[in-house]
């Protein structure tokens, strides 16, 4: 088999997206043949022996996609020494086939809520987070006090941040009564049945984007759960639970979604939760 570098082995072995596996390597937590690797460094990974923290890693492991609603006070680390619990203790070993490394397929806030993928596929997991796929993010974002018009227009037009202008990949839409209803069952502990809920699409992903937009306008977030990933959805997951992935939704993940019907806000007075005529799509 040919050499391939480091990086490239630990994600086609399924450890970490090819990203991940660079700071895997960064770290100084991946040895070769005994001796810590560098980025960059050339390997056939049926010759040479591969740890990663000690453990070896295996080769053409089984491929395994998983959905979790991550509830809030969760990390989404696979290791933290200061979290009493990360998201791979809620995935069920029989979930999985055995010796199956799941890892994170990027990060949800831990204050924050809701879908989170999980897989040991490295090149699917790249395809996922990397900026040219444009896979958006979906999320329900609950506040105390209603948006002003003013306020919902300056998000929709781009909040400016240590990063740059901080944009919405569409418009930011009332949250419709049932997809409220819907989402709030599947939450622990329950919301406050007094907040207004608006939905909010992202393609950047920058650290805590949506909870830094809103504070920007002097709104801060009481609930923010993840609804959506790509062609993903939370549906009626409830908190704590996985399920595995259709194979639809591996292969669909990263194509386009049909927009969904406008909900206009950012009018006059404060924008609040509007009750769509016809029903939305459930997310």
């Amino acid at each position: 088999m040919p050499e391939e570098r480091i990086q490239k082995v630990l994600a086609a072995a399924g450890v970490a997206s090819r990203r991940a596996a660079e700071a895997l390597v960064a770290e100084g937590r991946v040895r070769v043949d005994g001796r810590v690797a560098t980025i960059g460094l050339k390997v056939d990974p049926e010759r040479s022996s591969i740890e990663v923290d000690g453990r070896a890693v295996g080769i053409g492991a089984a491929r395994a996609y998983v959905a979790l609603h991550k509830p809030a006070g969760v990390t989404s680390t696979t290791r933290d020494r200061h979290a009493a619990t990360t998201v791979l203790d809620l995935v069920p070993t029989a979930l999985v086939p055995d010796g199956t490394r799941l890892y994170p397929v990027g990060r949800l806030d831990q204050d924050s809520e809701g879908l989170l993928l999980l897989t040991n596929d490295g090149d699917w997991a790249e395809r996922v987070l990397h900026p040219r796929f444009g896979v958006e993010r979906e999320y329900a974002v609950a506040v105390r006090t209603p948006l002003t018009g003013d306020q919902a227009r300056a998000l929709n037009a781009g909040v400016r941040l240590e990063e740059g202008l901080a944009r919405l990949a569409g418009p930011l839409r009332s949250a419709p009564a049932g997809e409220v209803r819907r989402i709030s069952a599947t939450l622990d502990p329950p919301p406050d049945p007094g907040l207004t809920w608006y939905l909010a699409t992202l393609s950047q992903g920058w650290k805590r984007q949506l909870r830094r937009m809103f504070g920007a306008v002097e709104t801060p977030i009481a609930r923010l759960v993840r609804v959506r990933i790509g062609q993903v959805e939370l549906g009626d997951l409830r908190s704590g639970k996985t399920r595995l992935l259709k194979a639809p939704e591996v292969r669909a993940i990263t194509e386009p979604r049909p927009a969904p019907p406008a909900t206009r806000i950012g009018g006059r007075g404060r924008a609040g939760l509007r009750r769509p005529k016809s029903r939305h799509r459930e997310t």
